[in-house]
């Protein structure tokens, strides 16, 4: 009944550092994508001839919170998309935690903003060589994880459907 008195929950300071490029290609806007992930002090270098996914992960985490720790082999290799599983603490599926994929041998990393029956939607980069949103199917899953330097509000993930969000299979 008085539900237009609640207050909007405060975006996470990753999220909002993470759509600040929401939309760079890695060819069309390679310089401006470049000069924002080296802005956290270092990168995995030219996103056109690299998967970038772990580099936009670190990128927004490290400018969101620089003082997150990034220990055993994510802090030697933030890059390596199945090593985000290392990262802070565990959490279930909620909104902007770090989630991570398996693909093949290799993996994908982003920031999970919804879901619907099947699919997680990431906001994350070098998803079709852009930053943008995708659905990734759940059966693909590996694990979420939460800052250790945050309070994990454990905001419940939103209910989406698809719209134009494209299916990810293979973000390379």
């Amino acid at each position: 009944m008085f539900k237009f008195f609640r207050k909007k929950p405060q975006e996470l300071p990753w999220i909002t550092e993470g759509k600040t490029v929401w939309g760079l290609h890695e060819s069309r806007n390679n310089k401006e994508l470049k000069a924002w992930l080296i802005s956290d002090g270092k990168t995995l270098g030219d996103p056109k001839a690299l998967p970038w996914c772990g580099d936009y992960t670190e990128t927004a985490i490290k400018k969101a919170l620089p003082n997150e720790p990034f220990t055993g082999n994510l802090g030697k290799n933030p890059y390596w998309a199945r090593n985000w599983l290392e990262f802070g603490v565990p959490t279930n599926p909620v909104y902007g935690a770090v989630i991570v994929f398996s693909r093949g041998s290799g993996g994908h990393v982003g920031f999970v903003v919804g879901e619907d029956s099947s699919c997680y939607y990431v906001l994350g980069g070098n998803q079709g060589n852009t930053v943008n949103i995708v659905r990734i199917d759940k059966d693909r899953f590996l694990g979420c994880r939460w800052p250790s330097t945050y309070p994990n509000p454990n905001r419940k993930l939103p209910k989406m459907s698809a719209g134009s969000i494209p299916k990810s299979t293979n973000e390379f």
